[in-house]
């Protein structure tokens, strides 16, 4: 196949004919969110029965709609899990300072063990501050530089050091929040640089949601991967602590944490060893379990060993903290709303008939514990990611209203922006820079784990200027979601909702997929991504 330059695929897209509108069912969406987020369906925790339900309707859905099976015959794809209950009497404990802290769970600090053991025993392990605990070589920068942190508690800052910029200038993308920034990177790297265990000092601002948010994910059951080694090689514990419980560790050791966050910013900073012992100790109920992925595929009419990627995460967190004695989280929006999304693009795939290329749909799971089902699809995928032209993910449908603006998750990276501008263009509506790209959302939702291993991947949110309120509203529609519902019970299904902006950013997902699956083109990341190299490697050159 031939490999196009981004100006060419850009002028090739836009002789492409007008495609007609899809018929997607409101009727569709609202009917499978109303069901997928019911009680009854338990949050949609993996591996309970709130699963069982879940792929079964799935796989009902799919079936009914003639699509076909796309793991030989079978509608599911097993992941393999350890779900990990974790003893919620533990203490973390800090002596050798001025006083001794101790520090209780989930009101200042939450903690688990990565590795798969019954039993989790550090004492008196010596603590450093280790800024934003990050190593990048190819930009200059090691927070870990000169240091042995084997057997050590490291603390370390969420985000990375630039997320307060104004621009997107600076080491670290400026607002936009690299891989560094994110808190499953500041582990694996503590990890890689042998420490006992790893705490991150949370804030609401650089992580993006509030204390209660990291309470109601790590405090129950904790959903890993399985593995024949155990995840030796991980951290004995990782966790997080309050930023008022970071202030009075670092104050028991005469530091001031607001003046060394500030140190931490500047290349070259020296981690702090605080001359204060760590001690924690939790036993942990291990339950080894099979999760599934729900893959479906309509195949092609001429090129059927091609194939389209649709991806939707069904999982949410099941049973969760109790918030005035409602303790399911239901994840309505968190994502019954896209998973409702991926059974209706398929519906609109079947009534106008297959394309060129097959179309696969991924409903994956564990999404809300790493990226854990996506994860395993892209290591074993069912179809071959070489064979992938491009796929679209759907992480929460917009149901407030129409908007004229659409966000790009993770802008400037492939070739498949340009396709949603022009058919943005055509909704009257334009392409804006993310409102916080602070968050880091495109390390965070499952189109990431496709992107790393080469696929060209594109993810979208509609923007906040609504058509009926403008950006205020739509600001504000948002932070009412991040700071009352988000990962919470309150996260439930609403019949006064609005779907028409969810028709339109799906007619967008359609219209962009329906292309690549009628077309012959076979887009890139651009060369500056670092997703381009596993591509081209994936690919042959071609």
């Amino acid at each position: 196949m031939m490999k196009f330059a981004p100006l060419l695929l850009v002028a090739l897209m836009a002789a492409t004919p007008a495609l007609a509108e899809p018929d997607i069912s409101v009727a569709t969406l609202k009917e499978v969110t109303k069901t997928l987020s019911s009680d009854m369906f338990e949050g949609r925790g993996p591996t309970t029965p709130g699963e069982d339900k879940t792929i079964g309707y799935l796989a009902g859905r799919f079936a009914a709609l003639g699509l076909q099976p796309a793991n030989k015959g079978s509608w599911f794809q097993d992941v393999p899990m350890v779900r990990m209950n974790v003893d919620p009497s533990m203490h973390l404990r800090f002596t050798g300072g001025k006083a001794p802290l101790d520090l209780a769970y989930k009101a200042d600090f939450v903690a688990s063990s990565y590795r798969l053991t019954p039993q989790t025993d550090i004492q008196n392990s010596d603590v450093v501050f280790v800024g934003f605990g990050i190593n990048a070589p190819e930009r200059g920068w090691n927070d870990y530089a000169g240091l042995d942190v084997k057997g050590k508690t490291v603390v370390i800052l969420i985000n990375d050091p630039d997320y307060a910029a104004k621009d997107l200038k600076g080491p670290f993308g400026g607002r936009a929040m690299t891989y560094y920034g994110r808190w499953t990177y500041k582990y694996e790297e503590a990890a890689r640089q042998g420490a006992a265990a790893a705490i991150i000092v949370h804030d609401t601002y650089p992580a993006a949601y509030p204390w209660g948010v990291v309470v109601s994910s790590w405090s129950g059951p904790q959903i890993r991967m399985d593995a024949a080694d155990n995840h030796m090689t991980e951290t004995q514990a990782n966790g997080w602590m309050t930023q008022e419980a970071a202030q009075k560790l670092l104050a028991s050791a005469g530091l001031d944490l607001a003046k060394l966050s500030v140190a931490a910013k500047k290349k070259g900073f020296k981690a702090v060893s605080l001359g204060i012992k760590a001690s924690l100790s939790f036993s942990t109920e291990i339950q080894r379990q099979m999760s599934r992925n729900v893959v479906a595929v309509l195949p092609g009419k001429e090129r059927a060993d091609e194939y389209v990627l649709y991806s939707a995460h069904w999982d949410h967190l099941g049973l969760c903290e109790p918030v005035k004695g409602d303790n399911i989280c239901n994840g309505a929006l968190d994502n019954a709303t896209g998973t409702a999304g991926l059974i209706a693009l398929a519906e609109a795939y079947v009534k106008a008939g297959p394309a060129a290329r097959s179309v696969v749909f991924a409903a994956v799971t564990a999404e809300e514990s790493g990226l854990l089902g996506s994860d395993y699809y892209a290591a074993n995928p069912l179809v071959p990611l070489a064979k992938t032209v491009g796929g679209i993910n759907m992480d929460g449908l917009n149901i407030l209203g129409r908007t004229r603006d659409v966000v790009v998750i993770g802008p400037g990276k492939s070739e498949l922006e340009p396709m949603l501008a022009k058919y943005a263009k055509a909704q009257g509506r334009v392409v804006v820079p993310e409102p916080s790209p602070e968050k880091g959302s495109f390390y965070r939702s499952d189109h990431f784990s496709l992107a790393k291993r080469g696929v060209p991947m594109i993810y979208f949110d509609a923007g906040e200027d609504l058509v009926n309120g403008g950006t205020a509203a739509g600001a504000a529609a948002s932070a009412d979601y991040t700071d009352n519902r988000y990962h919470k019970p309150q996260d439930e299904y609403r019949d006064d909702w609005t779907w028409d902006g969810a028709i339109e950013d799906l007619t967008l997902n359609y219209q962009i997929g329906r292309e690549l699956a009628d077309g012959s083109a076979w887009p890139n990341w651009y060369p500056t991504a670092e997703f381009r190299s596993a591509r081209d490697a994936s690919r042959g050159g071609k």
